[in-house]
């Protein structure tokens, strides 16, 4: 296949792009600063700047793919949430996508499908029930960021392209993502789940992400949303336990929520909440999940 990737050159695009090399796929990689990635450059990867925007001369290679990955989008958990990083979050999302969007509608010939981000954020907090594609929207910051993200990449479904929301979990690997920030007080012996650990934590390793996103490539049938997480969701706490065991720190010293509000401010209710978000989609439709319990998937990472 021939792929047009957008906001791929993070956590997981650049794995990604690694992934689809082995496999023979051709890449067209829209990028804000092309020279970064001179070196990934070759027959099966082109190189195309862009604002993340704006329509430019990539436009014409719409044209020539199959399919299109999106997974633009400013860090969620990079800065405080203030009203001005909400708009930034925001716009970084809806103005890159947009754009694809009136790329495709311009295009004579359009691509087969699109794949792109959201994720479980647009449940919100739930407590008890099981979590799958079908559940209600939620409330808050993320939940309204996500619905608009998804809303953006719908107008494609009115050109007969196949659209797949990847409604994602937390990721799990060494490099980013929410082990850099979970891992250190680990470390310093000071580690310990966030807020009263009652809270779902569900995560997915990023070899699942990046094998979701093949699988969802190449199988027609998978369409919609799709819950992005591992088949076995834990509590904060339970998680915490684990990452303990694996990296061999104890798991003892909880942050209460009150300070993590102080901290972060909204942006403390991402982490001091959560869903038991469950993959009944790929389950259903026969993805092969990688890692399925959370101690397989540390023990890969640290071991």
């Amino acid at each position: 296949m021939k792929l047009l990737l957008a906001g791929c050159t993070g956590f997981i695009g650049k794995e990604l792009i690694k992934e689809l090399k082995e496999k023979g796929h051709s890449i067209v990689l829209l990028a804000r600063d092309p020279e970064k990635y001179k070196d990934l450059e070759n027959e099966k990867l082109i190189l195309k700047q862009w604002d993340g925007k704006s329509l430019g001369d990539w436009v014409s290679e719409i044209e020539n793919v199959d399919g299109i990955v999106n997974l633009t989008g400013e860090p969620i958990a990079g800065k405080r949430w203030t009203n001005r990083q909400k708009k930034v979050l925001l716009s970084s999302r809806l103005d890159s996508t947009n754009a694809l969007i009136q790329a495709i509608n311009k295009a004579k010939k359009k691509p087969k499908v699109l794949i792109n981000a959201s994720a479980v954020g647009y449940y919100g907090n739930v407590e008890n029930d099981l979590v799958n594609e079908g559940y209600k929207k939620g409330s808050g910051f993320l939940a309204d960021i996500c619905e608009e993200w998804e809303n953006a990449a719908k107008p494609a479904q009115k050109e007969n392209v196949r659209v797949v929301f990847l409604r994602t979990g937390i990721v799990l690997e060494k490099g980013g993502g929410a082990l850099e920030k979970i891992t250190p007080p680990f470390m310093m012996f000071a580690g310990g789940p966030l807020g009263s650990g009652k809270q779902w934590f569900p995560w997915i390793h990023r070899d699942d992400v990046i094998g979701i996103i093949l699988y969802a490539l190449e199988n027609e049938s998978v369409s919609g949303i799709i819950n992005t997480v591992a088949p076995e969701c834990v509590t904060m706490k339970d998680f915490c336990n684990e990452l303990g065991k694996v990296i061999k720190r104890p798991s003892w010293a909880p942050v209460p929520g009150i300070a993590l509000k102080v901290l972060l401010g909204e942006m403390a209710d991402m982490l001091l909440g959560g869903q038991h978000a469950i993959p009944e989609k790929l389950t259903k439709s026969g993805y092969d999940f990688k890692y399925k319990k959370v101690g397989a998937a540390l023990k890969n990472i640290y071991e």
